[in-house]
């Protein structure tokens, strides 16, 4: 069956500036354009060659070089800056980056296959840019490295590229976020977390005397705490800004230093007054989530998601030094199919494991400052909840009157879940830095709503 989807988009313009809501002579570098934060919604890397920590990085950095081993496929030194040629290998390979990773165990008596589906989006055409496209030319023109599909939990479409497999476990990036803020919900089931309201540093005690002090568990899960942090390091690895020094800790295997770098940022703005992206605000959030139910965020995924949703594989995730602490803002990895049923997990949970109502509270603004539409003259009219980026009901890629939210991982890694059309999407992508194509995704995604009706 053929499907013609006819649907144009213009895609935002590059250079527009974000000016943060109700505070807009905020530090120049607190404050990010929007370009620059949709870009580096992921988990943003540094090498470990990089200066010591609050000053400027190395300006020569050896990040061009790759890592090569007797029988294995040569990767990135620096996972934020691959080569064209070697990218895909580095996101598939974070494990042999030279810093610490934790095994999310699955439960092999619990594999749940994924069932395949009696819809096909092999007929699938869209138009973008004025010309007719198919999913094999999106994948092809846009080094996507994997491309899965559900509709009630069944696959309806399931495709790689750039020598990836089913086998393949790569890198979520940003994504993690999303989960951190999924298992925070958990706790708060289980009584490990009182109330999204409580102050972090009745978590977090490291961060007492720290700008945080001031802060609720919400307003992190918002980013809108008003705490100092640089994200451009997707842009300049090796530069003054916050990535490279979190990850200058993390190459170095200090086992205090990110939480030493969190807890000497500066305040920039009251709380709850200007959104600010922070992969470091997500590192607080998962290590609120450890000391609150004493266990590893590995460990606790494994108990409430991995085990449950009949993962296939075990997934890894990567810590600030080894043996130490998750990255709850960057890098876990896991199979497509099983990224795949972690977005079915998320869309329809199992009763008593989140609070009640908790998708679509997470999945939708709940501040005046992340509503729809926070970055003026955006026509994907962003939103943003709990460590998801939010679409209204409606726009392209998000019709149906439930709301429809996404988690956005650098170098195009997006886990897409439309509960008012009950589709999950998962997309692997080997986006160059500085380069976004969610324009044409958007397409394809309504087109597959559309066909699949």
């Amino acid at each position: 069956m053929t499907f013609a989807v006819h649907i144009t988009r213009k895609w935002y313009g590059h250079e527009e500036e974000y000016h943060a809501m109700n505070n807009r002579d905020t530090d120049r570098h607190y404050v990010m354009n929007r370009r620059s934060a949709l870009v580096t919604a992921g988990g943003l890397f540094a090498a470990g060659a990089l200066a010591a920590c609050g000053t400027n990085a190395s300006s020569s950095p050896a990040s061009q070089s790759a890592s090569v081993v007797p029988g294995l496929e040569p990767i990135a030194d620096n996972c934020l800056d691959p080569t064209m040629a070697n990218q895909a290998a580095t996101y598939r390979n974070i494990d042999r980056q030279k810093l610490g990773t934790r095994v999310i165990p699955r439960d092999p008596n619990r594999t749940s296959p994924l069932p395949g589906s009696g819809k096909s989006l092999n007929g699938l055409r869209y138009t973008y840019k004025g010309t007719e496209r198919t999913l094999d030319s999106f994948v092809a023109d846009n080094r996507i490295s994997g491309l899965l599909v559900l509709k009630d939990g069944a696959i309806v479409h399931e495709q790689y590229a750039m020598g990836n497999t089913e086998t393949s476990r790569w890198t979520s990036m940003s994504i993690a976020k999303s989960v951190t803020a999924t298992l925070i919900g958990a706790a708060l089931v289980d009584g490990a977390i009182g109330s999204l309201d409580d102050p972090i540093p009745q978590y977090v005690p490291e961060l007492k005397d720290s700008a945080y002090k001031d802060n609720t568990i919400r307003q992190v899960l918002q980013m809108v705490s008003g705490v100092k942090w640089v994200e451009d390091g997707a842009n300049d690895p090796y530069g003054d800004n916050d990535i490279a020094r979190m990850f200058n800790g993390v190459y170095g295997n200090d086992p205090s230093a990110v939480m030493e770098l969190m807890r000497t940022r500066p305040r920039a703005a009251a709380p709850g007054t200007v959104f600010n992206y922070s992969t470091g605000e997500a590192y607080v959030a998962s290590t609120l989530l450890a000391n609150a139910t004493g266990k590893t965020v590995s460990d606790y995924l494994s108990e409430k998601i991995w085990r449950p949703a009949g993962m296939e594989a075990d997934g890894y995730w990567m810590l600030d030094n080894p043996g130490g602490r998750e990255l709850g803002g960057s890098c876990f990895q896991a199979t497509l199919r099983d990224y795949g049923r972690l977005g079915q997990f998320i869309m329809t949970p199992p009763e008593g494991v989140l609070p009640k109502g908790w998708r679509d509270e997470a999945g939708k603004p709940q501040s005046p400052i992340t509503q729809y539409d926070m970055y003026p003259d955006d026509p994907d009219h962003y939103g943003y909840g709990y460590y998801w980026w939010c679409f209204p009901p409606g726009v392209v890629g998000a019709r149906g009157p439930a709301p429809t939210f996404m988690g956005m991982g650098h170098g195009g890694q997006r886990l897409y879940i439309n509960p008012s059309e009950r589709v999950a999407a998962v997309l692997w992508s080997a986006w160059p830095n500085k380069q976004g194509r969610d324009d044409e995704f958007f397409v394809v995604l309504d087109g597959v709503v559309n066909a699949l009706r």
